[in-house]
């Protein structure tokens, strides 16, 4: 009897290890670059798969006892822990805000719903005019012409505490909602756009005049995944009834479009980064729609040198896509190191967009 429980334990000892094995190649997959390796760049979307997996065995291990083979998952997730505390940090929220705090708010608006407006109001523009933010970064800007749409003008009023914004065009395509945003409360000071190619995505450098302070903020709408409704649609379905010949067909297709996306984000990620090198201010934040997890080749190269205002000041997974069971945050605001932010929020009052909002409050530290 001893013997055969001995097997046992080796035997789920070696799935453990396995598991492990494919837990740490899942964290260290952003180093993997997607121009060269599409597919395997890819593996962090199975990060949280495959954390729980070892979670479980680490529980597994201690219920019965088997102390020394608990510490292979534990091992795991001690070389996984800044993978970890980035995919799901825990942090508290504090009720005392600095007085000279500001709040940045990042959104892909989805055109704002296709310029709809129930009662003579745009629910999203009005969450934008609530929002107390200074500045605000806004993916997916579209506006109507139609005065039973919401037009220019509509939102030029609602905004109106915002005297400086900036509306830019992405891309080559004639699409009405490939365009980015800025409006803020400070002066900005200049605009231009990081030069790579893409059909429909772009990034924008602002620099804006805070006080004594110049900001570099770069607002940024990257390489989307390029799912249809039909591609999501086998994702559900998966997902519903996971039966193997339509999980194998369903994960070939869509792992094919993700690896695609993926490789076309790297030389969108490396731009960022040598703008962030290249910034003429110290003072840089990097925000927007990433259509990628804090897991990924995209978030580690365009957040070097940063902090992700989530890991440090956020409370749980901060899931920003909406639709389609994508349990994904993919939604970012990055800071540089002599800004100290605070109460990152995902925030889910508003479903009007298929993204929530992203915010935080910052301060400048004191040099």
């Amino acid at each position: 009897m001893k013997l055969l429980r001995n097997v046992a334990a080796l035997t789920i000892g070696a799935v453990n290890a396995a598991f492990t094995v494919a837990f740490l190649l899942t964290a260290y997959s952003p180093y993997i670059q997607p121009v060269e390796h599409p597919l395997r760049s890819c593996l962090g979307l199975a990060f949280p798969i495959f954390l729980i997996a070892n979670i479980c065995f680490l529980f597994f291990w201690l219920i019965i006892r088997h102390y020394k083979l608990a510490l292979l998952p534990l091992a795991g997730m001690l070389l996984a822990y800044p993978q970890i505390r980035s995919y799901m940090p825990v942090n508290f929220h504090t009720d005392h805000l600095p007085e000279e705090s500001l709040k940045i708010l990042s959104y892909n608006i989805m055109g704002f719903d296709g310029c709809t407006k129930k009662d003579g109001k745009n629910p999203i523009l009005t969450y934008l005019q609530e929002s107390g933010a200074d500045i605000l970064c806004l993916q997916e800007y579209a506006t109507s012409n139609s005065k039973q749409h919401l037009t220019q003008k509509d939102i030029d009023h609602a905004l109106k505490d915002y005297p400086y914004h900036r509306i830019d065009k992405l891309g080559n395509s004639q699409a009405t909602t490939n365009r980015i945003a800025c409006y803020s409360k400070y002066p900005i000071l200049s605009t231009r756009k990081l030069d790579y190619k893409s059909n429909y995505n772009g990034s924008v450098v602002y620099e804006l005049k805070i006080g004594k302070d110049t900001l570099t903020l770069i607002n940024n709408h990257l390489e989307s995944n390029k799912l249809t409704k039909e591609d999501k649609v086998v994702y559900e379905d998966m997902l519903a009834s996971p039966q193997r010949d339509k999980v194998e067909s369903g994960a070939r297709l869509l792992l094919g479009k993700l690896a695609e996306a993926s490789a076309l984000r790297a030389p969108q990620a490396d731009a960022i980064a040598q703008a962030v090198e290249q910034s003429k201010y110290s003072t840089v934040i990097v925000c927007g729609d990433f259509n990628d997890t804090p897991i990924s080749y995209t978030h580690r190269v365009a957040s070097q040198g940063l902090n992700d205002a989530f890991t440090q000041s956020g409370q749980g997974l901060g899931i920003s896509y909406n639709q389609n069971k994508f349990y994904f945050r993919i939604d970012h605001i990055l800071t540089s190191k002599n800004l100290q932010t605070y109460n990152c929020t995902v925030d889910k009052s508003i479903k009007d967009s298929d993204h929530y909002p992203i915010w935080c409050y910052f301060t400048f530290k004191e040099k």
